[in-house]
This record gives C-alpha cells, structure tokens and sequence, in this order.
C-alpha cells in the first residue's frame, strides 16, 4: 500500500485523457470516413470493436500508475 503521494497518478491521467483524445482522433480522421456508407447495425460492430481496443493495454498503464512497474510482478520478483 503506497504511504507517500506519486507523480505517476496525475501525469498518467493526463496522459490517459492525451492518449483518448488521439486514438478519437484517429478513429474519426481515419476510419468514420472508410465505413461512412454503410449501414448503422454494419457500422455498429466496428464501433464495438475500436471501443474495446483502447482497453487493451489499460491494465498494465494503470498498474504502472500505481506501482511504477509494467504489469504484474511475480511473487518471487524483487
């Protein structure tokens, strides 16, 4: 349990609000435009999909927010 306040909480909000608004971004510039045509229950699928993409590497952003390490350390870790 952390007893001392970290930088790596504030700067990784930042970062996180930083990484959504690009990977926003992308998705309107790059990818609205290719799937415009089609219809709203085709277009739905995609939407679903570059929705649940961004999670992917949360789990190990937020653990180094918290700990300072990339993923989860082993028992036997120092």
């Amino acid at each position: 349990m952390r007893d001392q306040p970290t930088w790596r909480i504030p700067i990784g909000v930042i970062g996180l609000f930083i990484a959504l608004m690009a990977y926003g971004a992308l998705v309107a510039i790059f990818i609205a435009p290719l799937i415009s045509g089609w219809s709203a229950l085709a277009q739905a699928p995609v939407y679903v999909v570059l929705g649940i993409v961004w999670l992917l590497p949360l789990r190990s952003f937020l653990i180094w927010m918290e700990t300072g390490h990339w993923g989860v350390k082993d028992a036997g870790e120092p």
